[in-house]
């Protein structure tokens, strides 16, 4: 019987070996950051709908104390944003009449804050640009996760007997004419109607 011959030298990984390595480590790391983008998508959806929820709330306590719901008359994304005029409504006529250096004499806007995370300079979700000026601006938007304006919709044309309040999801495009999810534009949207 013949004897197997004695490797002389170390042992080592073949090139195969470690090649088969470096694939796997690459397969899984292409599963983790597209597991990564679902996960921040899926997140992103979830807080739009959470914040729409929100505004909703502080849209129809607003409408209680004031007697309409805020925005000029049967406003329609089409005639421009009005993510300014919900912001106005909601956060900033309410700390201007709070504001002891704003004269509240007939006074005929919001006496109250409605959704206090609104605050600019103390924004912990994002929803307007943070500032560290001592009064917020009054030219602020609302925005969703993806960084778009809020759309808000009273009157005629909207889908709502009340209001309409939706995002544009992450390709910031809607179809304000035809609001159905069969769109193109609209697939992504995340809406109260």
């Amino acid at each position: 019987m013949k004897a197997l011959p004695q490797r002389l030298g170390k042992s080592a990984f073949t090139l195969i070996e470690l090649m088969v390595v470096i694939t796997i480590i690459v397969i899984l790391a292409g599963l983790v950051v597209g597991g990564m983008e679902y996960v921040n998508q899926r997140q992103a959806t979830e807080k739009a709908k959470a914040q729409i929820a929100l505004l909703s709330k502080g849209i129809e306590e607003y409408k209680l104390d004031m007697g309409a719901y805020p925005g000029t008359a049967d406003n329609t994304p089409i005639a421009g944003d009005v993510s300014e005029q919900l912001y106005q409504a909601l956060f900033k006529d309410g700390y201007d009449y709070t504001n002891p250096n704003t004269p509240p004499a007939s006074w005929t806007r919001a006496t109250k804050i409605y959704i206090s995370d609104l605050d600019p300079r103390n924004n912990k979700q994002g929803w307007v640009t943070t500032t560290t000026g001592a009064a917020p601006g009054a030219n602020l938007k609302i925005v969703d996760p993806w960084g778009n304006n809020y759309r808000y919709r009273k009157g005629t044309n909207a889908q709502n007997p009340d209001f309409d309040l939706w995002s544009t999801g992450k390709d910031g495009r809607t179809n304000t004419t035809n609001p159905s999810t069969t769109q193109t534009d609209n697939k992504d949207d995340i809406r109260n109607f």
